[in-house]
């Protein structure tokens, strides 16, 4: 069963916003909400380019001048205690979506200081806040990832996730573990979303169609992993903000057990596109779609700017969602398909970086 949570004349906080997926659900919540407050958290960090995300900020800057909602931008790091606990304090969120986090798998491996201060620290900050300041649902992301090498697809959230291959894995299982005690100790909904492989119009420049995009314009050769022998469950940016705006409004129900105590009001879903698509069939896409939109010129030569290398560590074959939960409990199903995802990105990068010379 799940509560029923109104957001509307609600304050929403977003952390990771102007991050890719928090951009794209602020801009969603100023455009659908009537009343309230939208608050967004971010450090502005460098780990790829701060002008998408001062871009991003724009649009919705720009959108909150439009919306009846008002929009606060607080910049500062979930791992400062001091400051969260003074959000949570001067703005009493109802609800919080916490998207902030250091991603990647492979910058993982090298930079691993940034991943227990953001993903766990931060999350531990936030956790305590909803503890003291306490919310109608805690939304947060997870990822695909926390399914290690499983070889059993789809991946549904009833299969052992015990074996991660990367650190960032860890830490994202470990906020569910974290989520799910404190949701036991102090009746605090929470839901964990595990998202697969998003893409998108200003996305995240360190996934693989968006730096094998900029990689082509230059002339340069883009790497495919596994020899091309990889399956992702790719997920358009609309279809993760349609189920994460779902899933905000209708948080796990309180309850009590035969014991007196709470049963936890905890829940995980997978968000994928529940298609896995070919690495290579994704990669002739994208380059039909970047001729398309006038991003690389009709004559490009791909087969000289492809090559085909081993396993990545840290890396996956195949990611594939079992999001029969999503459907049934929010009646929700992703359903853009990668041409015209590709399609959106595609267009959006000629108008933000301009046509083929």
């Amino acid at each position: 069963m799940k509560q029923r949570v109104e957001l509307n004349g609600k304050t929403i906080l977003v952390t990771g916003s102007p991050g890719f997926i928090g951009a794209n659900l602020v801009l969603r919540l100023l455009k659908d909400m009537t009343s309230g407050t939208v608050v967004s958290l971010d450090n502005m960090n460098d780990y790829y380019d701060p002008a998408l995300k001062e871009y991003r900020l724009s649009l919705i800057e720009k959108a909150a001048e439009e919306s009846p909602v008002k929009h606060v931008f607080v910049q500062g790091s979930i791992a400062d205690k001091a400051l969260v606990d003074r959000i949570f304090a001067e703005y009493r969120p109802a609800v919080v979506v916490n998207l902030a986090a250091q991603a990647g798998v492979r910058y993982s491996i090298d930079h691993p200081d940034v991943y227990i201060e953001s993903n766990l620290i931060g999350f531990y900050n936030i956790l305590e806040a909803c503890r003291h300041n306490p919310v109608e649902h805690l939304v947060y992301a997870s990822s695909s990832s926390v399914y290690g090498g499983n070889k059993k697809v789809p991946f549904s959230t009833d299969d052992k996730v015990d074996n991660p291959v990367s650190l960032y894995a860890a830490t994202k299982k470990s906020n569910e573990l974290l989520a799910h005690s404190y949701s036991k100790l102090y009746n605090i909904p929470s839901t964990g979303l595990r998202f697969f492989t998003v893409y998108g119009p200003a996305g995240r420049p360190d996934m693989f169609y968006f730096s094998a995009t900029q990689k082509l314009v230059k002339g340069e050769t883009i790497s495919i992993f596994n020899y091309g022998n990889c399956k992702r469950d790719f997920t358009f940016v609309d279809d993760i903000v349609e189920g994460v705006l779902r899933v905000m409004q209708g948080a796990p129900q309180k309850q009590t057990g035969e014991d007196g105590l709470p049963l936890p009001p905890y829940a995980v879903y997978n968000i994928g596109g529940g298609t896995p698509e070919n690495l290579l069939d994704y990669i002739q896409t994208l380059q039909e779609e970047l001729v398309r939109a006038k991003v690389l010129p009709e004559d490009y030569d791909f087969d000289a700017h492809k090559k085909l290398v081993p396993m990545q560590p840290g890396d996956v074959p195949v990611t594939y969602a079992d999001s029969r939960g999503l459907e049934q409990d929010y009646g929700f199903t992703p359903s853009i398909g990668i041409r015209e995802g590709l399609r959106a990105f595609a267009e959006w990068y000629r108008g933000y970086y301009g046509a083929a010379e």
